[in-house]
This record gives C-alpha cells, sequence and structure tokens, in this order.
C-alpha cells in the first residue's frame, strides 16, 4: 500500500507491503509540495519512481479538514478528491484523513525512544490523549477512551482565535491583526509566527536587531535562523520571541488540554518541537503551561511529551490505510 503525509511544506510518501499482523517499509520518498500542482502529481512521480511496485490502497494524511473523502489544503492551493486520486492512480481503495489523525494512529507503532518526556504526570490508560502539532500550519487533534480503544480525531482548533492576557499580548494581537485581520493560534505558533513575533519586538517594542540576523533572515528560513539563534544564545531578540513563542505554545496546550480533559497525555509534534527541544525542557513551557484558571490539579496530572520521529503521521498513514 502507498501511505503519505501531505503538508503544506513537503509531502512524504512510502510503500509498505502489509500483512494481516504488522506493515513493513519498501520504499519511502520527499517531496517539496510546492514544486507540484497537486498532490495526484507528486503521487505520479512517485510511482514513476518506483514502477515495479503497484500499490492496491493508498491512504494519505492531509493537512487540512477531510470532508466526505475531499480537503482544501489552507496552507496550499491543493483540493484533493479520493475519488480522483482512486481513477487517476488506478487503485483499488483511497482513504484520505487529516494529517493529526494520522499522528494519532501514528502513535501505537512509535517506541519510548520516540519521545522526550517533559512531565511524567500522573496520567491513567484511558483518560482522553491530546496531540499539538506546530509546522507550516497548526494541526490538533485528540484520541477518545470509548471503554475498550482509543479513538483518533481531527479538529481544526488551531484556527480557534489567539487569547492575550497581557499588555504585551495585546500589542502583539493588535500587530498581527492589521497584518492578517483575524489572529488565530496558528498566526501565533505555527512556523511564520516565529518570524512575526521577531518583527513586532523590532518593529514595535524596538529591540536592536543585529545585522548579522538581518542577513541572515533574508537567505535562510527565518523561523529556524530565529529559534536557532535562541537556542545558542546568539542574540538577544532572537532570545526573547522564543521565550515569547514558547509561552504562547504553552498557553494553547494547556488551553487543548483542558477542552479534551486530556489527562491521559499531551503529545507535541509537527515539524518545531523537535526542533526546539532545550527551549521546551525549560521551565519557561511547563511554568506556563500550568498557569490555567481553577483546573491546575487537572493540567498538572497530564503527561506531556515531544514526538521525536518525524514519519509518525505516515505510519499513521499506513496502519489506517492497512487496518481501518
Amino acid at each position: 500500500m502507498l501511505a503519505g503525509d501531505v503538508g503544506g511544506t513537503k509531502t512524504n510518501l512510502a510503500l509498505y507491503q502489509f500483512t494481516e499482523n504488522k506493515v513493513d517499509l519498501v520504499r519511502e520518498g520527499t517531496y517539496h509540495s510546492a514544486n507540484y500542482a497537486s498532490a495526484i502529481d507528486v503521487v505520479q512521480q512517485f510511482l514513476s519512481e518506483n514502477k515495479e511496485l503497484k500499490p492496491e490502497r493508498i491512504c494519505l494524511g492531509v493537512a487540512g479538514p477531510v470532508i466526505q473523502g475531499k480537503v482544501e489544503m489552507p496552507n496550499l492551493s491543493w483540493n484533493l478528491d479520493s475519488e480522483e486520486i482512486r481513477k487517476a492512480i488506478a487503485a483499488k481503495n483511497v482513504s484520505l484523513i487529516n494529517d493529526l489523525e494520522a499522528t494519532a494512529y501514528g502513535l501505537a507503532a512509535l517506541d519510548e525512544d520516540d519521545f522526550i518526556t517533559i512531565h511524567a504526570g500522573a496520567g491513567h490508560y484511558g483518560d482522553n490523549m491530546a496531540i499539538l502539532a506546530p509546522g507550516t500550519g497548526l494541526g490538533e487533534g485528540g484520541l477518545y477512551w470509548d471503554g475498550t480503544s482509543y479513538h483518533p480525531f481531527p479538529t481544526e482548533g488551531g484556527h480557534a482565535d489567539f487569547s492575550p492576557r497581557t499588555e504585551l499580548d495585546i500589542e502583539l494581537y493588535q500587530y498581527l491583526q492589521k497584518k492578517y485581520n483575524i489572529v488565530s493560534w496558528e498566526k501565533v505558533i505555527a512556523g511564520p509566527g516565529i518570524h512575526d513575533i521577531y518583527r513586532f519586538l523590532c518593529e514595535v517594542k524596538r529591540r536592536k536587531e543585529e545585522d548579522w540576523v538581518k542577513d541572515l533572515l533574508e537567505k535562510e528560513d527565518p523561523s529556524a535562523v530565529i529559534s536557532q539563534s535562541a537556542i545558542e544564545e546568539k542574540d538577544p531578540a532572537c532570545m526573547e520571541t522564543m521565550q515569547l513563542y514558547v509561552r504562547y505554545l504553552a498557553r494553547e496546550s494547556c488551553n487543548l488540554v483542558l477542552k479534551l480533559k486530556a489527562t491521559g497525555g499531551l503529545f507535541l509534534g509537527g515539524g518545531i518541537p523537535p526542533k526546539i527541544t532545550s527551549l521546551l525542557q525549560q521551565n519557561v513551557f511547563y511554568d506556563n503551561f500550568l498557569d490555567c484558571d481553577r483546573m491546575q490539579h487537572l493540567v498538572k496530572k497530564t503527561p506531556v511529551k515531544i514526538i521525536l520521529n518525524n514519519k509518525t503521521a505516515l505510519l499513521g498513514a499506513a496502519y489506517y490505510g492497512a487496518y481501518a
């Protein structure tokens, strides 16, 4: 079968051999999504490179809301239709699921080495769980317990309104509102939000922008430049940016746990958390994660882990396609 993790920046595809009890990787490839006009094009490219292998089933985890086998991706101009893909590829069965749903399925395929634990917590098996995944966009999902097993489900909570608390938060909100009109959590803690927070600090709060940072921002991925400079403690403005970013990430993590009553565990996935683990292990994340209203006791019992395996959604799509 062919499994895919289709994101706004990159698309991971893999061919798996599945049996009654397991799936085994046969071939995989990564493609820059913007280089292709559609998901069908990138799938056909991958299959043309592996002509001897013809998939019977296809399952793609897609960064967007799937409705009746169709999805419009918010961070890429692709519209996917499972029936169109089935006809174009001549597969017997094609499934589209949200990428956070795929990540949730993929958790079952991971080992302890695929996680870093920020807080062990005291959650119990059978409690709901939550996944928050900032990358090109912001994905949020969960797993609910029906008394027998866990059921992954997607949400579009990343597009809910950002909720400022402090005067600085309100200033940032006003800055982003002028740029985007509607300020969602995705605008703050998805990858581009890092650059926006930095620009806010330099333009509104008059933090000094070093020439070497400015030069790198023009040549490389701004969010990566800022976060790495903060980790290496090279630049005060970058360090302050990431302190704010981590605080906001913690706040929305707490929101998600409260809304899903996810005392079974919070999993931080996506492209950003594994790259900033040293920042997330500092007190600023956990202190702000706990800083809620009257439910601190509930949040405190929630285990918090970073997902290190960047193929989790791909594995989840494979398991869903093979067995669901």
